[in-house]
């Protein structure tokens, strides 16, 4: 079963995104439920989808909706009868992507703390704070990169922000929480960006800064991107696909299922990603 949308579209720029996220099942199991946040956005700033495609395989009759959340992500709510093995989701997408600047007209969400990115009275996210009352985003992106050694396997998706800056290891999501932290802890609303990096295997995830950019009656504020992991402004190789106040708003995959006895479960995710020249 597949769904298919094409809208042409130019652009400076595009990315293809082919992704398929297969789960393997000891046992059969029922009503499996699943909650994917994998499809990039209709429009996120100058990045805009022009053709998508979604289908379930190895799950007679599969159902799905597709909305968008409080944060404007595009979620894709699944539901599966019966899987006897495996499942899997296929998702196709194509975007195009204009170098125009990105403003957003509320930021309130994105200025108190989280729990995954609180940050404590003492220890090394409040050191960097106060060392950065005065800095603009790209000495924070440089300082938070410099505080954390890139180490997979350490930390997960719960390890909060002052935990991974106590530890000084991290993947990805922990360098971008630790600028969260920072940020918010100055005055500077942030929000937490999931997406992908041409080259890269897996998912990755960077930092947006939300700064104003005029003193008129309807507020406007900057949408700047940065990547702490790499410490550089991103470019046109990273695809947005979420955005949020840290990676619980965004996880990109979550779901339950029933099952008569113990089953255990595999995911294996497997993703292209390509930029090309736009039309």
């Amino acid at each position: 079963m597949s769904a298919v949308m094409d809208q042409r579209a130019g652009g400076a720029v595009g990315h293809v995104l082919a992704q398929v996220v297969r789960y393997e099942y000891s046992s059969p199991v029922t009503d499996l439920r699943q909650r994917l946040v994998v499809l990039p956005p209709e429009v996120h700033g100058g990045q805009r989808r022009v053709r998508h495609e979604f289908s379930v395989r190895g799950g007679e009759g599969a159902t799905w909706v597709t909305r968008s959340d409080r944060w404007g992500n595009t979620v894709i709510d699944v539901q599966v009868p019966t899987v006897e093995r495996a499942v899997e989701f296929v998702i196709d997408a194509g975007t195009a992507v204009d170098a125009k600047p990105h403003a957003v007209s509320s930021i309130g969400r994105f200025v108190p703390p989280t729990h995954l990115t609180h940050p404590p009275a003492e220890g090394p996210i409040a050191a960097m704070a106060s060392a950065a009352r005065d800095a603009d985003a790209r000495a924070i992106c440089s300082m938070v990169h410099r505080s954390l050694e890139y180490r997979p396997g350490i930390t997960g998706v719960r390890t909060t922000a002052a935990e991974a800056a106590a530890g000084g290891v991290g993947v990805c999501q922990d360098f971008a929480h630790v600028m969260l932290a920072v940020c918010r802890s100055v005055g500077l609303p942030a929000r937490y960006v999931s997406g992908h990096l041409a080259g890269e295997g897996a998912s990755h995830a960077w930092v947006e800064t939300l700064t104003p950019v005029n003193a008129g009656r309807r507020a406007r504020f900057a949408v700047e991107a940065w990547d702490p992991t790499h410490d550089r402004r991103t470019d046109e190789r990273y695809l947005t696909v979420a955005t949020g106040r840290d990676y619980d708003d965004v996880a990109p995959l979550s779901g339950t299922f029933e099952a008569d006895e113990l089953v255990d479960a595999t995911l294996t995710v497997t993703k292209t990603l390509s930029v090309e020249a736009g039309p």
